[in-house]
């Protein structure tokens, strides 16, 4: 299972505002950090604002911030926003399903099973769990603001098996 950039964009967002709390976090701040478009992340803050999960202020010293606890924001609500409907496979979507095996196909009904595992495991994590490791958080964040390459970090993830 894949999920979009924009739901991974979103979590980083809830995840850096959520360790910089009680501050605000500016839109440049999380392309600076990331390495994201501007452009991406505004959508992705606007859609975050619309749905009640951070506070956006406006003007020059403006940004974003939770707009509700961290341990409160569950992953899983944030990735059925961001996602919408799960349709691993075509056939989970009846407007667009070709597969005349609807309904009688167990590999349909296992790829269901997995896909409800999956979001049943996201449901039991929330933004205060992924930003519970604040001080490692913050020390990477700081040396990425200073030195603006991901290089050393990624290229370590790498060599221990934990790139994405």
């Amino acid at each position: 299972m894949k999920l979009t950039s924009y739901t991974n964009y979103a979590l980083r967002c809830l995840q850096l505002a959520a360790i910089r709390a009680p501050n605000l976090v500016r839109t440049d701040d999380v392309v600076a950090i990331h390495g994201i478009s501007r452009a991406h992340i505004v959508k992705v803050i606007h859609e975050l604002g619309k749905a009640g999960y951070i506070q956006t202020v406006r003007g020059r010293n403006g940004g974003f911030k939770l707009n509700q606890p961290a341990h409160d924001i569950v992953v899983g609500a944030v990735v059925r926003i961001t996602e919408g409907p799960l349709t691993v496979v075509e056939c989970f979507n009846p407007k667009n399903n070709t597969c005349p095996l609807i309904g009688i196909c167990r590999l349909s009904n296992k790829i269901q099973e997995a896909t409800k595992a999956f979001m049943d495991v996201l449901d039991d994590v929330t933004i205060a769990d992924i930003a519970a490791n604040r001080a490692g958080l913050l020390e990477r964040i700081n040396i990425l603001e200073l030195t603006g390459d991901p290089t050393p970090f990624l290229d370590s993830a790498k060599e221990a098996g934990t790139d994405r």
